[in-house]
């Protein structure tokens, strides 16, 4: 039988139930599974399915949100966080290119240094779990298809984004 959205909101309320944050490889593991299911990824997304964010599921109990994105191709969105939270992403179809970034100055600082530390992509099935604070930045060459699970709403919440204006990335020499 094969996985579904159903059988994956309810491991992930168990497992964050059970294992909070240390549960997020889990997770993961099992996005991956249900996005291998091709029933899930038809019923979620089409070719119509028009560009930005809808809610799937949310978990009244852990405040976990299960969200569907559609992402217009040739976007690369700038380093951020997400603060206190926690987030899972993983492609249906499509490429999502990930930075994950690391802050060189101390956080009391006004402008923010950062120096790439990882970059990987994502394609379909694939999925990486974020924990709270870490910055990262996405990128998407081609329109794509992600499922992105979040431990709160995001927009209720403080969270780091870069500014241009003041904060520098710094190369690796």
């Amino acid at each position: 039988m094969p996985y579904t959205l159903a059988d994956f909101c309810n491991d992930l309320s168990t497992t964050l139930r059970t294992k909070g944050e240390r549960g997020l490889p889990d997770v993961a593991q099992k996005l991956s599974d249900l996005l291998k299911n091709p029933a899930f990824v038809a019923e979620t997304f089409s070719e119509d399915t028009p560009i930005g964010r809808r809610e799937l599921w949310h978990d009244r109990d852990t405040d976990a949100y299960v969200l569907a994105h559609v992402q217009e191709g040739g976007k690369v969105g700038k380093p951020h966080s997400h603060g206190a939270s926690w987030a899972i992403y993983g492609t249906a179809r499509g490429v999502t290119e990930m930075t994950e970034w690391r802050r060189l100055s101390p956080d009391h600082e006004q402008g923010a240094v950062l120096e790439k530390t990882r970059e990987y992509a994502l394609g379909p099935g694939q999925t990486q779990a974020y924990t709270s604070g870490l910055i990262h930045s996405t990128a998407h060459p081609r329109k794509a298809w992600v499922i992105r699970i979040t431990g709160t709403d995001l927009d209720a919440i403080p969270r780091y984004h870069f500014r241009a204006t003041t904060d520098k990335i710094v190369e690796k020499v």
